[in-house]
């Protein structure tokens, strides 16, 4: 079957298999309902309160903090889901380990290359708090020397921030293969039907919210999809509103050909364009005040000079505020991915973990018979 040809991928080209209608005709007892409405009614209010107020705030750190944050919170709600269904993982259908592990591992790697993408920019970071003990104008010394080195090292961060780590690259075969772990296993037993529906809709959130994510740090459209949901989920009407302002921001940026970086990271890179300007024409009043041909050269008027020192010093004092900002977000980013890092690895160490006292368990039990 062909894919669209815009870069997206439909999850369901071939109709959706998770029309499950909690009616009273179902063969849920009325525990098992309450169950799934209440976790499906928490999904739809998190997912609301990640719906950005204004567009702008699409792209940006702050934003990717809040739906990490999402998407760890979710994890942890079907662990706790899994325990109030009193499903031990002897009635687990091989079916679903396969599903849970092939995910987890995807999800694993992707947290890493996220992490290996922050770790890179935190290291932008370095450069900038050198160039603002370089232009610590309290210091005294403003000679060309020193405002080359800062010249020199703000071109050096610049030309950072426009690579991208190549582990990046390998993002949206990484969202393809979850996307193909979305396969709804055919389940029998009540139980296994309630979490294989709450699976379901914290894999499509975890795969559309991965994607828009690596979009925003890669500059690369290729790891977006584009999911269409059943509507007999309590959670569809609030996804919907959220994929429709994320995708249509998205698209927006990558209809020009250039996409803008992230808010925070375009704020500091302004002031850096800004100091840039400052440094040289500081720097050309300098060299002439300080021309061996005195006769020749026209030495600048002193308040020009003044001038000058005092625009420099207002675009650091501005620089320190956005790398601090930025640093901070970074560093809060940071901390969230590793926490989701930590959430999934938890939960696939919970349930190998639950496997073998299984079969442990079973293996007693047949020598027992025997």
């Amino acid at each position: 079957m062909s894919r669209p040809q815009n870069g997206q991928r439909n999850f369901f080209p071939f109709g959706n298999p998770f029309r499950i209608y909690l009616h009273k005709g179902s063969n849920f007892s009325p525990k098992l309902r309450e169950l799934l409405f209440s976790f499906e009614k928490n999904l739809a209010e998190q997912l609301k309160k990640l719906k950005p107020k204004n567009v702008e705030d699409v792209f940006t750190l702050s934003w990717m903090r809040l739906s990490i944050q999402f998407l760890s919170d979710m994890h942890n709600s079907i662990r706790t889901l899994i325990t109030d269904l009193q499903l031990p993982v002897s009635d687990w259908d091989e079916k679903w380990f396969d599903i849970y592990l092939d995910s987890s591992v995807k999800l694993l790697d992707i947290c890493i290359v996220l992490s290996s993408e922050l770790s890179r920019l935190n290291q932008g970071q370095l450069l900038l708090q050198y160039v603002l003990h370089l232009l610590d104008i309290s210091a005294g010394d403003t000679s060309s020397e020193v405002l080359t080195k800062a010249h020199l090292h703000i071109h050096e961060r610049i030309e950072h921030s426009k690579s991208k780590s190549s582990k990046l690259e390998s993002c949206p075969a990484m969202i393809v293969c979850l996307q193909r772990t979305l396969g709804y296993p055919k389940v029998k037993s009540p139980k296994g039907k309630v979490l294989m529906r709450a699976l379901h809709g914290v894999k499509v959130m975890t795969v559309f919210i991965c994607g828009c994510f690596l979009a925003m740090l890669s500059g690369c459209s290729n790891a977006v999809v584009d999911s269409h949901v059943s509507d007999g989920f309590f959670w569809s009407e609030a996804f919907s509103d959220l994929q429709v302002v994320l995708n249509k921001e998205i698209k927006r940026q990558f209809a020009g050909g250039k996409v803008k970086a992230c808010k925070e990271i375009e704020e500091v890179e302004m002031v850096l364009h800004s100091l840039t300007k400052s440094l040289s024409c500081k720097k050309e009043h300098l060299q002439c005040s300080t021309g061996i041909n005195l006769e020749v050269e026209t030495i600048p008027p002193a308040e020009s000079s003044h001038s000058e020192s005092h625009r420099i010093e207002e675009c650091a004092t501005k620089l320190a505020d956005r790398v601090k900002r930025l640093g901070d977000e970074l560093d809060s980013l940071s901390k969230e991915v590793n926490d989701f890092f930590q959430n999934v690895l938890v939960g696939r160490d919970a349930l190998l973990c639950n496997l073998r006292v299984s079969a442990s368990l079973q293996k007693s039990t047949n020598e027992m018979k025997s």
